[in-house]
């Protein structure tokens, strides 16, 4: 299983970390559920990515806005 950190994950989706952790999120700004959020394991207050995991929720990403 290959783990990456928020700036590893930023740097392969070319986007900044502040929008990769909002896309973690379950819930909008506006305070309705998030449908899909972007997969991601806590480990002792950290957060990692499952490159595999990511891999997949995009492909449904792609899928459900096609």
């Amino acid at each position: 299983m290959e783990l990456m950190t928020v700036a590893q994950l930023a740097e392969f989706l070319q986007m900044t970390p502040r929008q990769i952790y909002s896309m973690t999120e379950t819930r909008t700004r506006t305070g309705s559920m998030r449908a899909n959020p972007l997969p991601k394991l806590n480990l002792h207050g950290n957060l990692r990515f499952n490159k595999v995991a990511v891999l997949e929720w995009l492909k449904r990403e792609e899928a459900s806005h096609a």
